[in-house]
């Protein structure tokens, strides 16, 4: 997805407008440092399974794995991240996949492991 623009405005509107193929892209994380090394790659998109940290809020530190990636709002939703409602139950709270860091990969995917396998050109 190339955005022309750096306006905040038209920024969030080609995030809201991006479709299916375009929004899996936007839902990147970036590797671990051990990941970064041995794969030669910088970001990936987040998928099911992988084990994340996270790095921006509330939740800062927390590690889990990834339950649920949801394209259409653009958030994921991590084990162990979780906030309580006023009247005690405690329902998950969703995450930006920029706010987190992959610690583990998911390798079950052939088409994973063959996006890993091209190498960066970084």
């Amino acid at each position: 997805m190339k955005i022309e623009s750096r306006q905040p405005r038209k920024q969030r509107k080609a995030r809201y407008n991006a479709s299916l193929h375009q929004r899996q892209k936007l839902m990147s994380a970036q590797l671990g440092s051990e990941l970064r090394a041995k794969y030669n790659k910088r970001n990936l998109p987040v998928k099911l399974g992988d084990t994340v940290m996270v790095m921006r809020g509330d939740h800062t530190g927390t590690e889990g794995k990834v339950e649920l990636v949801d394209l259409k709002r653009g958030i994921i939703i991590v084990e162990g991240v979780s906030v309580a409602k006023a009247d005690g139950t405690e329902v998950p709270r969703p995450v930006q996949p920029s706010n987190v860091m992959i610690t583990k990969l998911e390798l079950d995917d052939d088409i994973r492991k063959l996006t890993l396998d091209r190498g960066g050109e970084e």
